[in-house]
């Protein structure tokens, strides 16, 4: 009678499933991140030379209708910085674990660099300017440089890395030339793509955009398994039954996808995906379960309060984003070297 009254209770006691000390870490990481998402997105739309207060934001939401600076201008821009800023977060994740180092950037691989080149040869070149072909240009470019790194280095990351900096210093000659070529009103623009702005955010390019970076990030969260086992090695990752590359070709391409998009809406943002990847690493590990959800969320909350910098802190002028991300990315990319040992 005992007996048959404990079972439930051990049943009920062995069915809990096992959550590690890391796993509750990550999880009260993400739930920080995204409260600070949330307050970081208001201070993001209330500040500028026009002020709201929350309660007058939360008041103008409700009405939609009304043409002002928050629903004309600040939304947008907004929107920009969070999806912005959570696509290059993944891609760099991604890209660290595809290549196993920590130090891989799709901007020191010569992704950005690629898809700075499309952008800026249309610019140039481009008779007519539409949004849909610098987009186009600007995937094609960052997809080819991504796919060239991928077959110079045949595949092995060390290689790939190595591949990665020659391509990127190519683009860079690419967009000196371009540059040398460019009118007096094509370097206003060239300068946008070199420097990097949420400033060109409208409604039009956010309701372009966001199906594409959201399908890519969703379809990049389905290879967390394979990136987790490729993380300990391509041969170990075989044996597990990972077809290693068939999931390089899939993320490579996700994050020409993700990469692209970006550099077409708002130029060349550097550092975002070395940063913060490296640093979700540091303080959850290195499963990408929760390393890419937290990365995105810790992507979109440091593009939002580099921009608010970028256009608050020398009013009424407004500094370029990427000038911001790289003064603080800089320093922190030399220290990351060091750490590892290179200096």
């Amino acid at each position: 009678m005992n007996n048959n009254m404990a079972m439930p209770a051990v049943g009920t006691i062995t069915s809990q499933p096992h959550v590690s000390p890391r796993q509750r870490k990550a999880r009260r990481l993400m739930v920080v991140l995204a409260c600070a998402s949330i307050a970081t997105w208001f201070v993001a739309v209330g500040c500028g030379a026009v002020r709201y207060s929350p309660i007058e934001i939360v008041s103008l939401l409700a009405r939609p209708d009304q043409t002002t600076v928050l629903w004309a201008i600040r939304l947008p821009r907004v929107i920009y910085g969070v999806l912005i800023g959570a696509a290059l977060a993944l891609a760099g994740a991604a890209l660290q674990a595809l290549l196993r180092n920590p130090l891989a950037d799709p901007g020191v691989l010569g992704t950005s660099g690629g898809a700075a080149v499309g952008a800026c040869a249309v610019i140039v070149l481009g008779h007519v300017m539409r949004p849909s072909s610098l987009s186009v240009a600007a995937f094609g470019g960052g997809l080819v440089a991504t796919l060239a790194m991928y077959r110079i280095g045949r595949g092995t990351a060390a290689m790939m890395l190595l591949a990665g900096i020659a391509i990127n210093t190519l683009c860079l000659a690419v967009i000196g030339m371009l540059t040398f070529l460019a009118t007096d009103a094509q370097l206003r623009s060239l300068t946008f793509w070199s420097l990097g702005s949420l400033g060109g955010a409208t409604w039009a390019g956010t309701w372009t955009m966001t199906p594409l970076l959201l399908s890519a990030s969703a379809l990049l969260a389905t290879q967390t398994r394979a990136l987790n086992v490729i993380a300990l090695g391509e041969a170990e990752a075989g044996y597990l039954g990972i077809d290693v590359r068939r999931v390089k070709i899939i993320v490579i391409l996700l994050i020409a996808v993700l990469v692209g998009v970006s550099v077409a809406a708002a130029g060349i943002i550097a550092f975002i995906g070395l940063i913060v990847p490296h640093c979700v690493r540091l303080w959850i590990g290195p499963d990408h379960r929760f390393l890419l959800p937290a990365s995105a969320l810790l992507g979109a909350v440091l593009l939002l309060a580099a921009d608010t910098l970028a256009r608050t802190v020398v009013v009424p002028a407004e500094l370029p984003v990427g000038v911001v991300t790289s003064l603080a990315g800089a320093p922190f990319f030399l220290w990351l070297i060091r750490r590892r040992g290179a200096l």
